[in-house]
């Protein structure tokens, strides 16, 4: 779908390096998790504009390419930033799939430094998106001897049953007054929550949408 534009004809004031590109960096927007760096010229970004997903140029086949145009994982623009110096850009997705040709969701995974302080949080950030993925491959895979498998071989009535048990006991948690039942059944639903959402083909991009209109 083509992308509105609020700044019609921005591409003209973007300034592009020698080469004619202008590094993009994707995030993930349910997330915000950085997924990959990437260049492109003025074609490719307006070819993002005109079908709604990421192209970018190879700088070493100098062609275009498109993210998931032989992989299946496309990336649905959201949004498209440009900085304060007009030579970059901030480029908001949904990611289908993972980001990375090395099968990683995002193509930052060499960790070089950290604050352990604040490292579990960023973690949590990113869980969610990377549950998803898991829980879809199970969908299409059906590993054997997967618990999430199991729940999607039974079908519908059986996910459900367990989400209502899991709330059942994150109620039972909240009676005990216990912070620590609370949160390992609020997990457990959760998860459940998830793998319903896609038994349904939902995201979940699709229930934090509703949470934004919401606002």
């Amino acid at each position: 779908m083509p992308l509105q534009e609020s700044l019609p004809g921005f591409t003209d004031d973007l300034k592009y390096d020698s080469q004619g590109l202008i590094p993009a960096i994707v995030q993930e927007e349910a997330t915000g998790q950085v997924l990959m760096l990437a260049y492109m010229n003025k074609e490719s970004l307006e070819r993002t504009l005109q079908t709604g997903r990421t192209c970018f140029f190879s700088r070493s086949r100098q062609q275009l390419w498109v993210k998931g145009e032989t992989s299946g994982d496309f990336q649905e623009v959201v949004s498209i930033d440009y900085d304060c110096d007009a030579d970059a850009l901030l480029i908001k997705v949904i990611q289908q799939g993972n980001a990375c040709h090395t099968g990683a969701h995002s193509c930052f995974f060499n960790q070089a430094a950290a604050d352990p302080a604040l490292l579990p949080q960023q973690k949590a950030k990113n869980i969610v998106s990377e549950l998803y993925q898991v829980i879809r491959e199970r969908y299409e895979q059906r590993p054997e001897g997967s618990y999430t498998t199991y729940l999607f071989n039974e079908g519908r009535d059986k996910i459900l049953k367990k989400v209502g048990e899991e709330a059942t006991e994150v109620i039972i948690g909240s009676k005990n007054d216990s912070p620590e039942e609370i949160r390992y059944e609020m997990a457990d639903l959760m998860y459940h929550c998830m793998v319903l959402l896609v038994h349904h083909g939902m995201k979940p991009e699709d229930v934090l949408e509703e949470l934004a209109k919401r606002r």
